[in-house]
């Protein structure tokens, strides 16, 4: 029996930051490998902390098409709108050739939209809009993209799952391992009802002790505080202008054309697809 192929690319949320396992992450798609199939599957995670969808276009796609999977996920956006770079008609542009190439090669596609980051980092209103606007928008287009393309697509943006504390590590950006467990099951759910998973769903339940607060504290004063000071670097810049714009609108009680101009922004960079194959 030949073993499923099944190759994860992204960024830290499917390397798997939050769910530690010996001297590395773990993480939703490597629980998730597990219950794809009876048999043996050849799992391969491909995603690395930090990624853009520039990094899986350029980068991660022609490895991750190299290995012919049967099964390939493509979780990627959040890193985007953390950027002053955000563009969201080049987003869609790159996720587009990325999810064709793989359909086109006869993988069954898994993407995800997901919750905006201001919101779990529990930013003040003026920072964290701006923020939930870019996301929603990326969202947008996954949506949009993933029925296109015919993915199996997960609503990992909405949910209970958000606001229990008990699943998200210590940074508030990514799942703890009953999080990360959490996403495995959800996916397998969807997959096991189209007829692609036919192994065991993965447990919900942790395996390891949920991190002590010191264990948490100090994850946050080392590598937390890094990644967190690596983006704020070239995002807080950019972010501040954006919260200055928010509160001028509010002041005058026009935000909804802030709203409006998203919209209109990602009906532009959907539409641009069908004339223009520019990936850039």
């Amino acid at each position: 029996m030949r073993a499923v192929r099944f190759v994860a690319l992204g960024d830290s949320l499917t390397e798997g930051v939050g769910d530690p396992v010996g001297d590395g992450w773990r993480g939703w798609a490597a629980l998730l490998a597990d219950g794809l199939a009876e048999g043996p599957v050849e799992f391969t995670n491909l995603a690395v902390s930090g990624s853009q969808t520039r990094d899986v276009l350029e980068r991660q796609l022609p490895a991750g098409l190299a290995l012919r999977p049967d099964v390939v996920s493509v979780v990627i956006g959040v890193n985007d709108t953390l950027r002053c770079t955000f563009d969201i008609r080049a987003v869609a542009a790159r996720l587009d050739a990325v999810y064709a190439a793989f359909t086109e090669q006869g993988a069954v596609l898994l993407t995800a939209c997901l919750p905006d980051p201001g919101a779990m980092l529990g930013l003040p209103g003026a920072l964290s809009r701006p923020l939930a606007r870019r996301q929603r928008a990326v969202n947008a287009v996954v949506h949009a993209l993933s029925e296109r393309h015919g993915a199996v697509h997960l609503h990992a943006s909405e949910g209970a799952w958000l606001t229990d504390r008990a699943m998200w590590s210590a940074d508030r950006l990514h799942p703890g391992e009953r999080g990360h467990r959490q996403l495995a099951v959800r996916f397998h759910a969807v997959l096991a009802g189209r007829g692609v998973a036919t192994g065991a769903a993965p447990s919900p339940e942790p395996e390891f002790p949920v991190p002590t607060k010191s264990a948490s504290l100090w994850w946050l004063a080392t590598a937390g505080t890094g990644w967190v000071a690596r983006r704020c670097t070239d995002l807080l810049p950019q972010l501040l202008t954006l919260a200055a714009d928010e509160m001028r609108h509010r002041a005058r009680g026009t935000s909804a054309r802030l709203d409006l101009r998203a919209s209109a922004a990602v009906s532009a960079a959907l539409a641009a697809l069908s004339v223009e194959p520019d990936v850039a």
